[in-house]
């Protein structure tokens, strides 16, 4: 349209008032001229729709009135000129500014007019608002990220979560290979003994670490319960003030009639010491943290983005005054091992573990921080709505196991050293172990030897998988106690555990693997 009105324009056979017409019969786009020093001389309908002004108000003003106070400071409207009088087309989008100070994102195009010898008449200018359109891509752009750091986090969760069993494996494997070491080990030496120690404190760092792996990757066991989010974060406002320090002023904001939250407690704990710890570190010169609750509903489309169901959430905040995050270092901010701090003062697990927690809990994690402003990092928690919700009991603490008394054992597990390790160890104890490294010869084992007390079984076992021989143990032989030992787990995993069953998290130790069978023995 532009090339066509400079056409006009230039051909003298077509009448002032017939140009004025057509020019003016345009309403989708501002069309103007401007003088050779950029003073508008015309005006239409167009302009004066996206822009405010009335022709009598505008014409014989600059046209830099229209931009923006940055641009017209920088020069941008001589740039313009001087840029289509070099080129003979100058076209650009940017902000532009309208009579009531609104902005709007314009297309612009400029293109001088010069007479039949070529002297310059001025420069016709046309511009059309395509904020709405700017908007949109700016939309599906940032909804193609979304998906794209869903993606990247579902598919490092997915290799963290194999990681994390491999480890998990090898973990078992060293750490009951140290305790047959240490049961055989005379006592006359302690040197060696306190070696043996050293290592086993290693080994539970080493399986903490695949814990928070697994809590990104969403595959640890969970054992949720209603929650009071209010009481909760009340009774441990004096752990976290401790943790904190005196220079950091700790605010509770919390939020009344909060409906109880579906989760596991000692896992909402957990995050909620770590975002203290998080928030105090980010204030080194002190400040104020805030730890708040509160309630939050999503239809659909609110809920589309987390990937949650719709409906409504309990949340547990933890707020900072401190230095807050770049927009990269908050894209990446839940990625596992990613940190900002020294070396030696972080994992970089401490949010991706919460981010998993909250997936894995039917819930999700928002983060909102501003450089220079702080971090405000909010978990948000499934509603629970009723005692009968599905709730799992959380077992009692395990007594010591009893020596002197054997249990008759079957160990399916198709790891062949941890199946050889675990069966030394129970037989050094005095117990009679039978083993499998599949659900077949498990079951096989079991109708050769209705004797069986326990099932200790792998939950990732090949062919039928842990959940399906239990199942179908369970109803063969009602009697048989049921004990999953496992590293790696599903999100719906737990609520396929038959009735009666329990379960341990690799690496396990020989002592706590005793102390549930004796928990279980007494049941």
């Amino acid at each position: 349209m532009n090339t066509a009105l400079a056409s006009l324009v230039r051909d003298t056979q077509v009448g002032e008032r017939h140009l004025r017409v057509l020019i003016d019969s345009v309403h989708d786009y501002a069309i103007y001229m401007l003088d050779p020093d950029g003073i508008v001389s015309s005006w239409n309908s167009g302009a004066q729709r996206f822009k405010g002004y009335r022709a009598a108000e505008i014409i014989g003003q600059h046209f830099s009135r229209f931009f923006t106070e940055d641009d017209a400071r920088e020069g941008l409207p001589t740039r313009i000129l001087a840029t289509a009088l070099a080129e003979g087309r100058f076209e650009a989008e940017g902000w532009r500014v309208r009579k009531d100070g609104g902005h709007f994102w314009a297309n612009v195009v400029v293109e001088p007019i010069r007479d039949d010898d070529g002297g310059l008449i001025g420069f016709a200018k046309v511009t059309r608002d395509i904020t709405e359109r700017r908007q949109a891509q700016q939309a599906l752009e940032e909804a193609r990220e979304a998906l794209f750091q869903a993606q990247k986090l579902e598919t490092v969760g997915r290799l963290t979560g194999s990681v994390a069993h491999d480890f998990n494996n090898l973990l078992q494997v060293i750490g009951n290979s140290l305790e047959l070491m240490a049961s055989r080990l005379a006592p006359d030496q302690p040197d060696t003994h306190r070696h043996l120690a050293t290592a086993r404190a290693a080994l539970e760092t080493a399986g903490a670490v695949t814990q928070r792996l697994l809590a990104f990757a969403r595959r640890q066991p969970l054992l949720p319960e209603p929650v009071d989010l209010n009481q909760l974060a009340g009774n441990m406002a004096d752990l976290v003030r401790r943790s904190v320090g005196e220079d950091v002023v700790l605010r509770l904001d919390m939020t009344e009639g909060l409906w109880p939250a579906w989760a596991d407690p000692h896992q909402v704990e957990s995050g909620l010491l770590n975002l203290a710890v998080n928030a105090r570190d980010a204030m080194p010169d002190g400040g104020t943290m805030t730890i708040a609750t509160g309630i939050t509903r999503l239809d659909a489309a609110a809920a589309a983005p987390h990937e949650v169901e719709p409906g409504d959430y309990a949340s547990l905040s933890v707020g900072d005054t401190g230095i807050g995050m770049t927009p990269d270092v908050l894209a990446r901010a839940v990625e596992p091992f990613f940190t900002t701090k020294p070396v030696g003062h972080g994992t970089g697990l401490g949010l991706s573990q919460l981010y998993g927690f909250a997936r894995q809990s039917g819930g999700f994690l928002t983060l909102d921080s501003r450089e220079g402003q702080g971090t405000m990092v909010s978990l948000h928690l499934p509603r629970h709505r009723g005692p009968d919700a599905g709730a799992t009991e959380r077992p009692p603490a395990p007594h010591a196991a009893d020596a002197a008394t054997p249990y008759r054992l079957l160990l399916v597990e198709d790891e062949v050293l941890i199946r050889l390790v675990l069966a030394e160890a129970l037989g050094d104890m005095g117990h009679v172990i039978h083993q499998a490294g599949t659900a077949d010869e498990a079951l096989t084992i079991l109708a050769e030897n209705p004797d069986i007390e326990f099932l200790v079984t792998d939950v990732g076992l090949p062919g039928t998988n842990g959940w399906q021989l239990a199942e179908q143990a369970h109803a063969h032989w009602p009697h048989l106690k049921i004990l999953f030992l496992t590293g790696y787990i599903d999100r719906a995993d737990t609520s396929r555990m038959p009735p009666g069953t329990q379960m341990l998290t690799k690496p396990t130790s020989i002592n706590a693997l005793m102390a549930k069978l004796a928990q279980m023995a007494g049941e």
